[in-house]
């Protein structure tokens, strides 16, 4: 505490970032600030709120970066929590990119749907913050205009080809004009003009008709239909066709929640909320959150518009404007209406289910004449036949998932391999780890089975000299959550709509997934290493490459030496693999 006051005492009051450390030394928090002597020191003065004070509470030292100006502070501040992940900082994820549909610059051009942005490489449209709407629009793109499908020419027509749903490169050769034009009114669609394609499309239904072609006919009604579905999902909002993304907030006193619009060709697309704690002033953290996620995203739109903030760092970074009046500012305050409603919404639930979440704890309590268990952990023994014994263990904290604390084992071989005794080992590892480390324990124990697994688990902790409840999670002859078995072997059936059943049954379900998912790991693991390693000429990129184009150990074990090497190996790798798998019969 010394140490922070005579640090906090040597603070500058100048522009910079500050990066707070727990204990350990590991950074948990990264803020700016305007003047660093009075935005550090405000952290250790005056009131806060729960979390904030939990956050300060875990402050053991602090770091400082002191910048030029307050937009490098921010541009700085974005770098670091990408860089350290802190606990109590907004978190977005790194791979948080959205999709866009593109035409290819191919010689045979393409209509993907693609994440990533390519110079060169084609023309972007979006982008669709809803991933199903963009491949529903590429497939419609898709059956609308006749461009290649497959990723390779290959060396007959497909379906597609006959459909009429491709021009057919690999027939005939195709004029670049005609792939020019379709290119044209393809980014006419997308750009949200479908008027001219819904004629040609009419005028195509009705020549059908008349020379009695139905079935096609019929085709061109379907495409006709799917294409208003499109335009009716796409409610017309601003008539300039400028791609922008409307953003508003709304905060409580610890929670602030964050509303994205997207416009793309003056359609409303799709929206996006991201809800999350903070430790500053609410329009601090709405900047932050701001430069980070601008930051990251891949293609800026033309526009961003805002509620009334300070914009005087922001402004300088990326295109963002607050507009005074008209339908621009009505779209802003439509989002900050919303972000309200949606923070409000997950206020109450988060209510609900805290007060659910403390009936079922209650209720387990009750049963097992304990007091309600804050954290309980979960063990699960996974095997087939014996083989590959793994165990999983999920931690539940307040009747939720705390998944930073879930745990693998490996079974060490041992001279009786059966379930209780691999629980055994399990709950003694566990526990002998945490008593080493001085981590606090759980409240409560529940293994994945019936008495016999209570006991060994209780068997464990007595040769650890402590007392933990245990108590068996019990499944009917359906294989389903059924009952709890308690320490002296009582069976208690829950009610099936209680509570305290339901938690249960997420506990059950949770840590059998979680270890049947690592055993299934090793297996696969275990199974490929034990065929393909060892053989000469045969490293990792070979094997991914095998398995990539034989699907199966099986596929490689049968194939030819000629099969192999049309596989992309070497003669000498291909020769080396088909004689692991079919050794010579030695003479006699």
């Amino acid at each position: 505490m010394e140490l922070l006051k005579e640090k906090l005492s040597l603070l500058p009051d100048k522009p910079g970032v500050y990066l707070m450390k727990d204990a350990s030394g590991q950074i948990i928090y990264v803020g700016k600030a305007k003047v660093l002597k009075n935005r550090v020191r405000s952290y250790f003065t005056g009131s806060h709120n729960g979390k904030t004070q939990l956050m300060v509470s875990l402050i053991a030292d602090f770091e400082i970066i002191v910048t030029d100006s307050e937009v490098e502070a921010l541009l700085l501040e974005c770098n670091l929590i990408k860089k350290h992940n802190p606990k109590y900082n907004i978190l977005l994820r790194d791979d948080k990119t959205y999709p866009y549909i593109t035409i290819t610059e191919e010689l045979h051009p393409r209509i993907l749907v693609t994440r990533q942005i390519t110079k060169g490489k084609g023309k972007y449209f979006g982008p669709y913050p809803n991933a199903t709407a963009a491949k529903e629009a590429a497939q419609l793109l898709n059956r609308l205009f006749p461009l290649r499908k497959c990723r390779q020419i290959p060396n007959k027509p497909c379906l597609y080809y006959h459909l009429g749903q491709c021009l057919g490169p690999c027939v005939e050769e195709v004029p670049p004009e005609a792939y020019e034009q379709i290119r044209k009114e393809a980014a006419t669609f997308l750009k949200g003009d479908q008027g001219a394609i819904l004629k040609a499309l009419e005028e195509k239904m009705v020549a059908a008709a008349e020379k009695l072609e139905f079935e096609r006919a019929k085709e061109y009604r379907d495409l006709i239909e799917d294409l208003k579905k499109v335009g009716e999902k796409q409610n017309i909002t601003l008539t300039d066709f400028v791609d922008r993304d409307v953003v508003g907030y709304a905060f409580t006193n610890d929670q602030i929640c964050i509303q994205i619009f997207y416009l793309r060709q003056g359609k409303l697309l799709s929206r996006d909320n991201f809800i999350f704690p903070y430790y500053e002033e609410p329009e601090e953290a709405f900047i932050s959150f701001l430069a980070q996620f601008y930051t990251e995203c891949n293609a800026l739109p033309q526009e961003i518009l805002l509620p009334p903030i300070d914009l005087s760092l922001l402004a300088k970074l990326f295109p963002m404007s607050i507009p005074q009046k008209g339908q621009k500012k009505d779209l802003v305050q439509m989002a900050m209406e919303n972000a309200q409603t949606t923070l409000h919404e997950q206020i109450s639930l988060e209510i609900r289910n805290l007060e659910e979440g403390s009936k079922a704890l209650e209720e387990l309590g009750a049963i097992l004449h304990i007091p309600s268990p804050r954290v309980i952990e979960s063990f699960d023994i996974s095997n087939i036949a014996g083989t590959h014994i793994v165990a999983g263990m999920v931690q539940f904290l307040d009747g939720k998932p705390n998944r930073s604390q879930y745990r693998k084992f490996k079974i060490q071989p041992m001279p009786n391999m059966d379930d209780t005794a691999c629980m055994f080992q399990v709950i003694e590892r566990r526990y002998t780890r945490l008593l080493q480390e001085g981590l606090p324990l759980p409240d409560l124990i529940l293994v994945d089975g019936g008495k016999g697994q209570v006991n060994a688990a209780l068997s464990a902790l007595g040769t650890l000299n402590l007392y933990i409840p245990v108590a068996g999670m019990v499944k009917n002859d359906n294989h389903q959550t059924s009952a709890l078995v308690d320490a002296q072997g009582q069976i208690h059936y829950l009610e099936r709509r209680s509570s305290g059943f339901r938690l249960m049954e997420r506990l059950q379900n949770e840590v059998h997934r979680f270890a049947i998912t690592f055993h299934r790991q090793q297996r696969a693991k275990t199974m490929t290493l034990s065929e393909l390693d060892g053989i000469p000429g045969i490293g990792p990129k070979r094997r991914q490459q095998l398995l990539r184009t034989f699907k199966s150990i099986d596929n490689i074990r049968q194939a030819t030496i000629d099969e192999l090497q049309k596989a992309g190996l070497p003669a000498t790798a291909a020769k080396a693999i088909f004689e692991h798998f079919n050794p010579k019969e030695e003479s006699p």
